[in-house]
């Protein structure tokens, strides 16, 4: 490791073009940089006092500037020059003044002070988008470097879990928010992929039955300089500039190139408890946002091939994602960024599967959203990434971009119409029954028709963006005032309802009902075919105090309150009840969609069965009548047609799920069905804990608390 100023440099070696980046192999370290465009590149090695020794990489081949420097090791820190046309009006903007970061940094130091040195244009002009010609302030000292890694690292004998989407929990969490707070995790480990990967997390994911933690953003991304100046932080993450990087600010050891080895310690952590991992990546834009931005990598290498500009303006960007720019994957050295990248953190980092943020605008080829574009195809086709979780955000901010449904068949989808079905149900909305029948059973209108299966729907009521699901059941409107923006971002339409009280309350009867109403859409969301998505802290009732679009919060206002493990205890329990229940017993995750049709020849018993309250078959009237806000729906677990992984058949208990999103009870009768004799209840969200000791016969009456789900269980 370096220390000091640069190490010097007796010999520069030609190197290779590949693979891009700094590699170190044992001995030395290669240095390759694409940009069509430069007219000349140096390499920079910065010294720990800030000292910089500049190198001219003279070999260039296909766009691609390259060396090999045999003394450099891992810790050295780096970064490019570009020389070449500052022409805004043809979409370039080489500014050799600006230290650049290496697009494909496997980790960065540093920070960013967001001086005059970070921009190409003068900051106190009136006209900064007219392309003048920029001030030349040299941003060393004012950005962060990238900084050689040591590649090597003992995976011991990791093996990743590859559990099916069939069977897989879904829980979205912020590396930062999930540890901050925790009394069990040891001060200097909060916050951070350490104590991410600590005993009493992987013990609380565990009791919920997860098998999978999506991390919000873990590339190295920026905090906005609009937002520092408020006294905020990007906390969400959505702002990246280095697709290959870990954020180092969440490693416990701050040391250059140590968040790499911390990162790869939490992932074969979570690998021994069963639990997959998956990132949240945001390929869509860059965090050097519209003409305005500051100039720390992609604008200053290749400005033109790295982002959508705009046809008849090329000074300024096309924004499909309402951050300032987008990212331009029709490039090929765009676009095997992004697959250089994905590959590298299955391959380097064992992750196993991402969730793309807005990925219909990488599915953009000009304008409208393409299926068929290049970058599904070669999605499609690599060996590597086509065989671990795709999970697409299915829209973006664009005209035409909401693509729930339309993803190709190798994807699974976060589904939107799922959230907005479930929210409008429980709250009360008229004529959702027979959307609601959809989503409870796999959305298979959605999905199908692709060769899709039940697990492509990623089922999800409450993530990141919007109310926590405590806050669903406290709020009709958001409360971003501690935003800075005069609560006009977020969104203004929750399909949320405050249970008759604005915001925290002592009034015991709306806490019930709010309570009743949390294990109800937990309770729906555990027992819906698809793959259930739990979001950070709704188990526990996390508050955001009705803020909903805390991106910028990075404050006990996002962050989980652990405390909330005593004072929520019972939908703690409910939870781990509910989870558990579905994963012994496969009728509620079903590898196909149900048919509808009888087990056999001549039979009526079906696979599954709409009832009305008094235990009759739903008529195509009943979906649209009064009733419209009750149903129950019978599950056959002896009519699973999809074996099990040995080819065997899959047998379960059947079970008759009853809803009543009505304000008064409603009485149901338990049905026969041709051969039910008696039924046990499972599950009552009536009850604080969702505990129940009701047994009933065929024939019997029964009531059904108002809002409330009851799980009965075939028994005789």
């Amino acid at each position: 490791m370096t220390s000091g100023a640069p190490a010097s440099v007796p010999t520069v070696w030609p190197g290779t073009t590949y693979p891009l980046g700094a590699t170190y192999d044992g001995a030395g370290t290669n240095f390759s940089l694409f940009s069509e465009i430069a007219d000349r590149v140096e390499l920079c090695l910065i010294g720990k006092d800030g000292s910089e020794e500049r190198i001219n990489l003279d070999e260039v081949d296909g766009y691609v500037w390259h060396c090999y420097l045999p003394t450099v090791t891992p810790g050295q820190r780096y970064g490019f020059r570009v020389y070449g046309p500052w022409e805004p009006s043809a979409g370039h903007r080489c500014d050799p003044s600006k230290l650049l970061l290496d697009p494909y940094g496997k980790s960065f130091y540093g920070d960013f002070d967001f001086s005059q040195a970070l921009f190409s244009y003068d900051l106190t002009a009136d006209d900064p988008a007219s392309g003048g010609t920029p001030p030349m302030v040299d941003s060393l000292g004012h950005t962060m470097t990238s900084v050689v890694i040591n590649p090597y690292f003992d995976w011991a004998s990791d093996r990743a879990p590859r559990t099916p989407y069939h069977q897989t929990v879904i829980y979205e969490a912020h590396v930062k928010g999930m540890t901050q707070t925790h009394p069990g995790i040891p001060e200097e480990m909060r916050g951070t992929y350490a104590g991410l990967a600590h005993p009493v997390i992987i013990d609380h994911l565990k009791s919920l039955n997860v098998t999978a933690i999506e991390l919000m953003p873990v590339h190295q991304f920026m905090h906005d300089h609009r937002l520092l100046d408020l006294g905020l932080r990007n906390y969400w993450g959505y702002n990246t500039f280095g697709f290959l990087a870990p954020h180092y600010q969440y490693a416990a050891n701050k040391h250059a190139g140590a968040a790499v080895a911390e990162f790869k310690a939490m992932v074969r952590t979570f690998h021994e408890a069963g639990i997959e991992v998956i990132l949240d990546v945001v390929y869509n834009h860059t965090a050097e946002g519209n003409h305005l931005g500051p100039t720390i990598n992609f604008r200053g290498i290749d400005n033109a091939a790295y982002y959508r500009l705009m046809d008849d303006d090329k000074r300024l960007y096309r924004d499909f994602t309402g951050t300032g720019n987008s990212l331009n994957p029709r490039h090929p050295h765009t676009l095997q960024l992004i697959m250089d990248s994905l590959r590298y953190w299955v391959l380097e980092m064992h992750v196993d599967g991402f969730r793309f943020d807005l990925a219909s605008a990488l599915a953009r080829e000009f304008f409208e959203v393409d299926r068929l574009s290049a970058f599904f195809d070669i999605i499609q086709q690599d060996p590597v990434i086509s065989q671990v979780k795709l999970i697409a955000e299915p829209w973006d901010v664009g005209e035409g971009g909401y693509q729930v449904g339309n993803f190709p068949g190798l994807w699974t989808e976060w589904n939107g119409k799922y959230r907005d079905t479930v929210r409008d149900y429980w709250r009360g909305e008229p004529a959702t029954l027979g959307e609601f029948a959809s989503r409870l059973t796999g959305s298979s209108d959605l999905y199908e028709a692709t060769g899709r299966r039940p697990g492509a729907s990623i089922n999800f009521v409450t993530c990141h963006d919007g109310f926590p699901l405590a806050d669903l059941v406290s709020y009709n409107e958001k409360h971003n005032e501690a935003n800075g923006e005069d609560n006009r971002d977020g969104e203004s339409h929750n399909r949320s309802w405050n249970c008759g009280v604005e915001g925290p309350t002592d009034d015991p009867e709306i806490l019930a009902l709010r309570g009743k109403q949390m294990r109800n859409i937990m309770g729906t969301l555990m027992l819906s075919q698809g793959t259930p998505m739990i979001s950070h802290g709704d188990e526990i009732g996390r508050t955001q105090r009705g803020n909903n679009n805390a991106y910028c919060q990075d404050s006990e206002i996002s962050w989980m309150d652990w405390s909330h493990c005593d004072k929520n205890a019972d939908l703690l329990t409910f939870t781990r009840k509910v989870s558990k229940l579905r994963k012994r017993h496969p009728v509620f995750r079903r590898r196909r969609f149900f048919e509808g049709t009888p087990i056999r020849s001549g039979d009526q018993v079906r696979d599954i069965a709409w009832l009305t309250p008094a235990g009759s078959e739903m008529t195509p009237e009943d979906w649209g009548s009064g009733l419209d806000k009750c149903v129950a729906v019978f599950l056959n677990g002896e009519a699973i047609t999809a074996p099990n992984e040995r080819g065997e058949r899959v047998v379960d208990d059947s079970f008759l799920l009853c809803f009543n999103a009505h304000s008064k009870p409603v009485e149901f009768v338990a049905p026969d069905l041709g051969y039910a004799a008696e039924w046990t209840a499972d599950i009552d969200t009536a009850d604080p804990k969702g505990d129940t000791d009701l047994v009933v016969a065929a024939g019997e009456r029964l009531t059904l608390a108002s809002r409330s789900l009851l799980v009965l269980r075939k028994t005789a």
